[in-house]
């Protein structure tokens, strides 16, 4: 994911995918607990989506 992607979505649209994106994370980590999880640097790629997805909330949040 991309930080320009995200910077041209409205609040509504990066809710969404970060709910998706929590949704992902919790199915990855229930499949590491399980020993299904074959690729485990999913954790991390989905983890830092999150936090770029929050960080533009929070951005455009203080503009308004």
């Amino acid at each position: 994911m991309d930080m320009k992607e995200l910077i041209t979505k409205d609040a509504i649209a990066l809710n969404g995918e970060l709910s998706e994106l929590l949704k992902a994370q919790f199915k990855l980590r229930m499949q590491k607990g399980t020993q299904q999880l074959q690729d485990t640097s999913q954790l991390g790629k989905v983890k830092r989506d999150i936090a770029r997805v929050k960080t533009v909330l929070t951005q455009k949040a203080a503009q308004k």
